[in-house]
Formats: structure tokens, C-alpha cells, sequence
């Protein structure tokens, strides 16, 4: 406990207020809100994403992996050639220890007057020793000391020096931040002390500062949310439900009134939701499920089940286009059933909307299809037992609890579908304190897509088996990064595909556009018709990642592909291949050597595929997502610290299961916090904006 707290000298708030500290005034507290940091304890747990060595060497001790420090003497004129408009380069010729080598900077023209001949400069950057260029993202007149610098993510108006000066600032209130590790394990493993980590982590005079601080804090963050995980499971046990009374001979006649046969894990499935149905414990089960893999008929025998009970069903899906999906599926499978089925999406008029509110509070539906607006405060159902959320990771926590709750005595069961494949071990520890069920198998019916990498150059073999398909009357998805084009970018955009893809096929096929932008009504109207047939080529963002279900669509072709993670790849890829006609991929890059791509060729395993995307990609791409009321971690990495990761999963089980939690006060107080603290999720998803994928 803090000195001050501890012996009330001084309100703990007000200690903790920003503008406590010098420099800090109203303007820049509210950039920093934007950052999430409000009080100091946020500050000082704001922590650097790398690190600088500041550290000058001889240009040819220089590593080409690493950002470094050379001094350096100008003996040539820069140059400054404008490349496109807002886009520029400076080069000019430098010397260290007796060696010239060429510095290119971009968008720096305004520093040629400062580069005069003779100068001595020092280029921050990275030396390629067989092109003896030096790729500088910085150049300064000065260095002041050698240290290691702390680089942290910024925002508009805020400057790494400024940061590192208000954060040295808090630092020397010598605040302690309490440690969530108890004392035994801190022995165990031979931690150093929070206080020590904070600044360390903020002030390293060495590499190994770096790694004990980081290892500190990164057990401290995963212990916690492993705890919160293993809590919620140990609550979820005693967890009343809606014990289902049904009739499992009307079960097994639907079954058997199917037109296809079930998977083996499709079975297995089933069988687990009707267990969990039938119990009087809440049904809190995932079902994660590769694309294709018939997640959707499981969720319809739920629902089946769920009526034959007497109870009403929610069925929450992220998008209008996948909610109005599910309608007609689902209606069409109920047909000879005496199921009332609606649809509530955000489209609809306020009169409609209240007209449907009053209906389903008043029973007269079995099943509510619907997107957020399910959501909605004014809506009450009259026996509501089971919940769906489809694709549950476009969902934050807090919007998933509305709608639990709004079943009877907030004990419906809920099951939640995915199809994000990732590998079981991470499944059973991010997911923790829910029951999964993994569908692997797919349907016999469907046909292997054939995925193949092509370099741009060579964008005539693509444009040659689009018309192959045409010829067939088959229908084609255009998938693109961009809306408009970027001019600093060398992306294809929908709209520049558009113009080029109307060249290449004398504008004698309909080719249209589907992108986020365009309203709801445009979106409907557009993937109406291309489902009738009427547009051959439908060209957009990964907005038809999820949920779009054309079964003559038998050809995606990916621009730029490089961009993409592997699983958001394969997930564009599931939009085809949705019946037994024979199916294609075609993969167009302009980087040579992008073995990464490859593994697409290679397999057509989801978890697999995730599996290769989890060892490739880092953090800020699989888990950096947030969502409201979801956790993100400020130091740990699921990828990088998995075995950390494991580790407290096992510690904190054992903390758990001693009590010992119950004599710390630290941990006392998380438990009394919000019952919802503890709906918590690491959210995999994959499908990050693709123009920011570093990849």
C-alpha cells in the first residue's frame, strides 16, 4: 500500500490525478484520455511497445536488422526528388570511418537547407551494406547521451520526448502500484518488486533491465486474466439453468428428415448441446467451426430443441446481410413446423420496430432473428431460453450480456458459434470458462478449392480463368484493400479494379461494387442481386468475409494478398466452394518470394492455417482488436507468451483452488467488482483492417 494511502495524508484520487503533474494542463489530459491514460496509475502502466538504443557505432558494424545511431560528415549536395504529390525523397552522400554510403530519407525535403557540405549529422535508420544506401526514419543534429530510449505508442499531438518527460515526472513520486502476484509465487520464480518493474520497464540503463521488468509484468497481467477466467468457470458450475424438457424422438425425426448427411463432429456436437440443454445447469458452450463446416445446421437443432421445450429463441448474427440469411434458412428448414419466425434488424422503421417489440414480449414468436437491434432496452421477451450469437467475436462482452440477460431469470443457455479455427490448447486456455465443441470435418459434398499464388505481372492467367467461369455462367467475388486509391499506397482499390475489370471484359458482364461505406440499403440491394445471378463480378472489401452464402460463386480472386492475414485469406477463400461445383482461389501479389502465401496453396485446414497465422503474425494483429467491455493487454503477447500463459493458468488454478485468494485483499476486491468484470474474453480476430496488416 502507497505511504500516503497508507497513513491518509492525502486523498489516494487526488495523488492519482494527471494534472498533479508539472506540464500536464487540461489540453493534454484529454489527449491522453484518447490514449485511455486518466490517472497516473494508467500513465505509469502505459507501457513502451520497443526501445531505441541510442548508441553511435561505425557504419560498418552496423546490423541491417536493427535501427541504428551513425555520426556522419555531408561531402555531397542533397537532393530532393517529389515522387507523387505529399510524397517526397531526400538523398545525399555521407562519410563514416572512411566510408561513403548513400542516406534517403522521405518527406524530409524541408531539412535541405539545414544539410549543408561538412556537416556532421547523425542518420537514425537501417544500412543495407551490399546497396550501401542507409534508409534513415530520422536524422538529428545532436545526441545528448547514450541511453536506451523507450518508444510508446502515440496519437495526434503527443510526442514520444513529451511522454518520457511526464512519465519520468510520475516516476519520481515513487507511487507504489499495487502487485497482483502473491507473495509466494513472486518467491518462487524470483520476481523483482513492481515498484522496481515500473521503472525499469520505463528507465532501463540495460537489455536485461528490459527483460526482468517485462517478465514481471507480463506473469502480473496473465495471472490476473487467467484468475478472472478460472473464476468465472469455477461460478459457472453452480450456474442455474433452464432445464429443456423435449422429446428426443421429434429430435431424431428432424435429423432424419435431412437431405444431407451429418458430419461425425457435427453429431458430436449436437449431442453435447442437447446433454447441455437438458441439464439444469446454464449451457455456456462455443462452437468453433471451420468455414463450411455446418455450423449453422447445429444451431438450428438447438433452436428446434430449444421450441420443442416451449421456450423462444434469440439468434444474434453481426451483419443484416447474415441475420436476413438466417432467416430464410431458418424458415426454410421450419416450414412444416408451426414455428413462428421474425426478423428485427436496424433497418427497420421505429413504428415496424415497436409493432415486433410488443409481439415478441407478448410470445407470439418461437424464434427472433436479428443484428444489434436485438440489443434494444425496450425490447422484453416473454419466455426467451436460448441465446445464438453468431460470429461472436464482432460482439464486445457487455453487448452479448444485454441479451443474455434478457431471458428468464437471466438463465437462458447460450451457445456461441465461431468461425475463427484456432488450435484446441489455445481454444481451452483464452476461452477458458466456456464449453467448446470443434467442428473440423466438412461436409462430403464440397468440392477442395483450388488456391493458387500469382504475381501481378503475370495477371493474364487470373483474367483468362475469370472468363473460363463466365463461360460457365458462374459467378465471381473481387476481393481489394482499399476503397479509393491511396496515392502513398500501391493497393488496388474496388473502384480502380472496377475500371480495369470492365477493360478486360469489354463491359459486356455486370461487374459491381460492395464496400462498408455504402448504406444498408444499397448493401441488401447489391448482394440480392448478385445472389439471383444478375451480377457476374461483385468486387469488394472484406465486408463479405462473413456470412454472404452465393453457392454459384465459384471463383475469389484476392488483389493484393500479401496484406491479408493467413486466416482473414482463408476465410474470403470460404466464400466460394458452397456447393459441389468445383472452386478456385487465386492469391494476386506484387511481392516476390512471399513464401507466406504458400501455406494457402498448401492446405485448406482452418485450424491449421490459424495455427501457421499464430507463429507468423504478432500480437497487434491476432489479439490488438479491442472491443467495449473486452480485455486487452498492455505488455502481454498470447503468441510471444504462451507458455507463460500456460504457466498462470496452472498458478492461478492452484490459487483458486486453496483459497488462498480469499485472504488477499487485492484479489477480494476483483471479486466484489462487477459480476460482468468477469464476462471477459480475448477476442481472436482475424479479420483486421487489411491496410494496416504489416505483413
Amino acid at each position: 500500500m502507497n505511504f500516503f494511502k497508507k497513513f491518509g495524508i492525502m486523498n489516494w484520487e487526488e495523488i492519482m490525478q494527471l494534472e498533479t503533474l508539472p506540464k500536464v494542463g487540461p489540453k493534454t489530459i484529454n489527449i491522453l484520455n484518447k490514449l485511455n491514460i486518466n490517472t497516473i496509475e494508467d500513465l505509469l502502466t502505459y507501457y513502451p511497445y520497443r526501445y531505441n538504443v541510442i548508441k553511435l557505432i561505425n557504419i560498418n558494424n552496423a546490423d541491417e536488422t536493427l535501427t541504428t545511431y551513425v555520426k556522419a560528415k555531408i561531402i555531397s549536395v542533397p537532393k530532393v526528388a517529389y515522387i507523387k504529390k505529399n510524397f517526397n525523397r531526400l538523398d545525399f552522400i555521407v562519410q563514416n570511418n572512411n566510408i561513403q554510403f548513400k542516406v534517403v530519407i522521405f518527406n524530409r525535403a524541408y531539412l535541405k537547407k539545414l544539410l549543408t557540405v561538412d556537416r556532421e549529422i547523425i542518420v537514425v535508420g537501417k544500412y543495407q551494406k551490399l546497396k550501401n544506401v542507409f534508409t534513415a526514419s530520422d536524422i538529428k543534429f545532436k545526441i545528448d547521451e547514450e541511453r536506451i530510449e523507450p518508444i510508446y505508442h502515440l496519437t495526434e499531438g503527443l510526442k514520444n520526448s513529451f511522454v518520457e518527460s511526464i512519465m519520468s515526472s510520475a516516476l519520481d513520486l515513487k507511487l507504489t502500484i499495487p502487485d497482483y502476484i502473491p507473495s509466494y509465487l513472486n518467491e518462487k520464480y524470483h520476481f523483482i518488486t513492481k515498484d522496481d518493474a515500473i521503472k525499469l520497464i520505463h528507465k532501463p540503463k540495460s537489455i536485461e533491465d528490459i527483460k526482468s521488468s517485462e517478465l514481471k509484468l507480463i506473469y502480473e497481467e496473465l495471472f490476473i486474466y487467467m484468475f478472472k477466467i478460472n473464476y468465472l468457470k469455477s461460478v459457472n458450475k453452480v450456474n442455474n439453468g433452464i432445464k429443456k424438457d423435449f422429446d428426443m424422438d421429434i429430435v431424431q425425426e428432424f435429423l432424419a428428415s435431412l437431405t444431407f448427411e451429418l458430419t461425425a463432429d457435427q453429431i458430436k456436437t449436437i449431442e453435447e448441446i442437447l446433454n447441455d440443454l437438458k441439464s439444469d445447469k446454464k449451457m455456456n458452450r462455443l462452437v468453433i467451426g471451420d468455414v463450411g463446416s455446418g455450423k449453422t445446421i447445429v444451431a438450428i437443432i438447438a433452436t428446434f430443441a430449444n421450441f420443442l421445450s416451449g421456450y423462444s429463441t434469440a439468434f444474434m448474427a453481426p451483419t443484416e446481410i447474415l441475420a436476413k440469411q438466417h432467416y430464410e434458412t431458418i424458415k426454410e428448414y421450419f416450414k412444416y413446423f408451426d414455428i413462428n419466425i421474425c426478423l428485427l434488424t436496424g433497418s427497420l422503421t421505429k413504428k415496424k420496430k415497436i409493432s415486433i417489440y410488443k409481439e415478441i414480449e407478448n410470445g407470439k414468436y418461437d424464434v427472433v432473428i436479428g443484428t444489434h437491434a436485438l440489443l434494444n432496452e425496450n425490447l422484453k421477451f416473454n419466455n426467451l431460453g436460448l441465446v445464438i450469437t453468431d460470429e461472436q467475436h464482432r460482439f464486445g462482452v457487455n453487448q452479448r450480456n444485454i441479451l443474455q440477460n434478457k431471458g428468464m431469470n437471466k438463465e437462458a443457455d447460450v451457445l456461441y458459434l465461431s468461425a475463427t479455427p484456432i488450435p484446441r490448447t489455445y481454444a481451452l486456455t483464452i476461452y477458458g470458462d466456456l464449453d467448446l465443441s470443434q467442428i473440423k470435418t466438412k461436409p462430403n459434398i464440397r468440392k477442395e478449392i483450388k488456391t493458387k499464388v500469382v504475381y501481378e505481372q503475370n495477371i493474364k492467367e487470373v483474367l483468362m480463368a475469370m472468363y473460363e467461369e463466365l463461360k460457365l455462367n458462374h459467378q465471381i467475388f473481387v476481393v481489394s484493400p482499399l476503397i479509393m486509391q491511396n496515392d502513398e499506397l500501391d493497393l488496388n482499390s474496388v473502384i480502380k479494379l472496377k475500371e480495369k475489370l470492365d477493360i478486360a471484359f469489354n463491359k459486356k458482364v455486370r461487374i459491381e461494387i460492395l464496400h462498408g461505406k455504402l448504406k444498408q440499403k444499397e448493401k441488401d440491394e447489391l448482394m440480392k442481386e448478385f445472389q439471383r445471378g444478375k451480377i457476374k463480378i461483385l468486387i469488394s472489401t472484406t465486408v463479405i468475409e462473413v456470412g454472404i452464402d452465393v453457392p454459384n460463386a465459384t471463383m475469389m480472386v484476392i488483389f493484393n494478398a500479401e496484406r491479408f492475414g493467413l486466416a482473414t485469406l482463408h476465410q474470403l477463400r470460404g466464400r466460394v466452394g458452397r456447393s459441389n461445383l468445383q472452386s478456385y482461389c487465386y492469391l494476386v501479389t506484387n511481392t516476390k518470394n512471399n513464401e507466406r502465401l504458400k501455406v494457402m496453396e498448401e492446405s485448406s485446414d482452418g485450424f491449421y492455417i490459424s495455427e501457421m497465422d499464430f507463429k507468423q503474425r504478432g500480437q497487434g494483429d491476432l489479439f490488438g482488436i479491442k472491443q467495449s467491455g473486452d480485455m486487452s493487454f498492455k505488455i502481454a503477447n498470447l503468441n510471444r507468451d504462451y507458455n507463460i500463459l500456460m504457466q498462470t493458468n496452472k498458478d492461478s488454478n492452484e490459487f483458486l483452488t486453496s483459497n488462498n485468494y480469499k485472504e488477499n485483499e487485492l484479489y477480494k476486491d476483483i471479486i466484489k467488482q462487477d459480476k460482468n468484470l468477469f464476462k471477459i474474453f480475448v477476442i481472436i480476430y482475424f479479420t483486421i483492417p487489411p491496410c494496416i496488416n504489416p505483413s
